[in-house]
């Protein structure tokens, strides 16, 4: 079966953890705010240092990051709500692929993006010096992750901006927030974070050397410690597991449940039609079912991702439905920002020619 972009993010997330794991975090909740080392600021004043008026919320985020582009509008509401009272907004770009998009990004977000916007500063750290002393520092390995300095200097908060409330808000800057209680719950969130990491390190390596049985054993461990109606997450890999022994009644009876059972989560109904749709050996049941599948996912995203597009494009075509897949596929392209457009391109090309887009080994 080919590569799967879930065995590639499992192996990408291994080595991610064998990089970070050899050094324990050293910097958390309650610690002083790390001295700021951004490069480039393309929107905003500049902000060279942290004073005793105001809050600061450190973001870091780039381009490419999907939940990056969901989680801005959230923040930039509490920036806009919040903003004179003494609020400070920094958009910390990191890990960023290709810096020349930065600034048309933040153009094209207009409204939705008003607060500060900087590049790291890579003049003496090839990975960036914000991304080595607060990223890395706090053994955060994922994007989107917000900081927030309180009037004292103090780190008081980290964690997923969509996390982040009003409430929260209100009593950083009303200098009431609980930081140690805060604390606490932050060191065991992390544990837990580090854990889920090992675990999927395993499923990471299982899957890569194709050992089944091992795969399936870490799926389970996993599904073990995670809320019954969160297991759905999880759904992907068995699916992978049951294609690759060849189960695909199995296979399709799994995809159809997990997809009665979530019929608005646009990105499990994606992930399945997805797996379906360039896996070798699925037949002509599986791809209508992928086709049926991807079609609720797109119901789901409203038609507005066109990542889900481009699935849905792929699942008709494969059900003999070539000019809607061309149709799907040009919407997708519309849609799509500048970094993923020409890949959209050549698979809209490709349908228009006739040929079903090679996704690789």
């Amino acid at each position: 079966m080919k590569n799967s972009p879930w065995i590639r993010a499992f192996t990408f997330a291994a080595a991610l953890l064998a990089a970070i794991g050899a050094s324990a975090a050293t910097l958390t909740v309650g610690d002083p705010a790390p001295k700021l080392q951004t490069g480039q600021w393309f929107q905003g004043d500049p902000v060279t240092a942290f004073d005793t008026n105001h809050v600061y919320i450190v973001e870091f985020w780039a381009t490419w990051c999907g939940p990056c582009r969901e989680s801005i509008p959230h923040l930039n509401a509490l920036y806009e709500k919040f903003k004179d009272q003494g609020l400070i907004a920094i958009g910390q770009d990191s890990w960023e692929q290709n810096e020349d998009g930065v600034a048309p990004f933040v153009k094209k977000m207009g409204d939705k993006m008003t607060y500060r916007v900087a590049l790291d500063d890579k003049s003496a750290d090839k990975k960036g010096a914000m991304a080595t002393t607060w990223m890395a520092a706090a053994g955060q390995n994922g994007i989107p992750t917000a900081f927030i300095v309180n009037k004292h200097g103090t780190i008081v908060w980290i964690g997923h901006p969509m996390a982040l409330t009003e409430e929260v808000l209100s009593q950083i800057l009303a200098d009431k927030f609980d930081t140690a209680a805060f604390a606490g719950q932050y060191k065991k969130a992390q544990q837990e974070q580090q854990r889920i990491m090992e675990q999927s390190r395993k499923l990471g390596t299982a899957m890569k050397e194709k050992n089944w049985d091992a795969a399936e054993a870490a799926v389970t461990a996993m599904e073990k410690d995670t809320p019954a109606d969160s297991r759905g997450q999880y759904s992907r890999f068995r699916l992978e597991i049951l294609l690759a022994r060849k189960d695909y009644d199995g296979a399709y009876q799994l995809v159809k449940s997990v997809s009665d059972a979530h019929p608005d989560n646009a990105m499990i109904q994606n992930e399945l039609a997805w797996t379906l749709v360039t896996t070798k050996g699925v037949d002509q049941h599986g791809l209508a079912l992928a086709k049926t599948v991807a079609e609720r996912a797109s119901k789901a995203a409203k038609e507005q991702e066109p990542g889900i597009l481009d699935t849905l494009a792929r699942a008709q075509f494969m059900n003999g439905l070539t000019n809607e897949a061309v149709a799907t596929e040009l919407k997708a392209v519309d849609l799509a920002p500048d970094e993923i457009k020409s890949d959209l391109k050549k698979s809209l090309t490709e349908y228009q020619q006739g040929k079903l887009p090679d996704q690789g080994e």
